[in-house]
């Protein structure tokens, strides 16, 4: 065969049918066969992975009331225009190893919304055991075991919302606890927030407004 013809052959053809035989194309089938198999092998730990995780995130702490809906007008029976009586509250998910749940209300827009200098507390309550789902509107038998600090009017009880000027918002804040806290004797938020620090495993707010009817 002349010099010139061999070159205008294909590879293939000069290496002759036994070389293409002899070519690893099983290796290579068996090598993307193990791969498939890899990756099925990862993206199962994967998917397993995600479910263990969800799983061990339950529902994470809700707070609500019946009275009124988050973000909305507080009703005028839990002002001070009204029968200052402490709104309904209820709440769900609590994590199973809470102890001890406290509860603050303040407002952050005192005096004026336009021009803050103070948040001022409305109420606090800790110590309330986990077995609790909620207080009653106007609740003044309190679950056994809870225990009350002083509002910014320098009293223990439940003070609605009276703001002098504008619209206030009032933040409801829970409060899930690994511990349960002892005798605070009537403590002050911050004395309450001070005693919680390293302790707080869940929390949730619920927040509601309110505009004095009569300026």
């Amino acid at each position: 065969m002349a010099k010139s013809e061999a070159c205008d052959r294909h590879p293939f053809q000069i290496m002759g049918n036994a070389s293409i035989r002899a070519f690893p194309f099983g290796l290579i089938r068996q090598s993307l066969r193990a791969l498939s198999i890899g990756f099925g092998v990862v993206f199962l730990f994967l998917v397993l992975g995600c479910q263990v995780h969800s799983s061990a995130n339950p529902m994470s702490l809700q707070l609500s009331s019946s009275a009124f809906s988050s973000g909305q007008t507080i009703p005028v029976k839990y002002t001070c225009e009204g029968q200052d009586l402490s709104p309904p509250l209820e709440w769900t998910g609590l994590p199973a190893e809470t102890k001890s749940l406290a509860l603050i209300i303040d407002d952050p827009d005192a005096p004026d919304p336009d021009a803050p200098k103070m948040t001022w507390v409305h109420w606090i309550l800790y110590n309330i055991p986990p077995s609790t789902k909620g207080l009653s509107e106007g609740v003044t038998a309190f679950p056994s075991g809870t225990l009350e600090g002083l509002n910014d009017w320098k009293r223990t009880r439940y003070g609605g919302p009276c703001p002098p000027i504008g619209s206030h918002r009032y933040f409801h804040k829970l409060y899930a606890l690994d511990t349960v806290l002892s005798n605070l004797k009537h403590p002050t938020k911050a004395q309450l927030e001070k005693a919680m620090e390293g302790h707080i495993i869940s929390s949730a707010e619920y927040i509601g407004t309110y505009r004095k009817l009569k300026p």
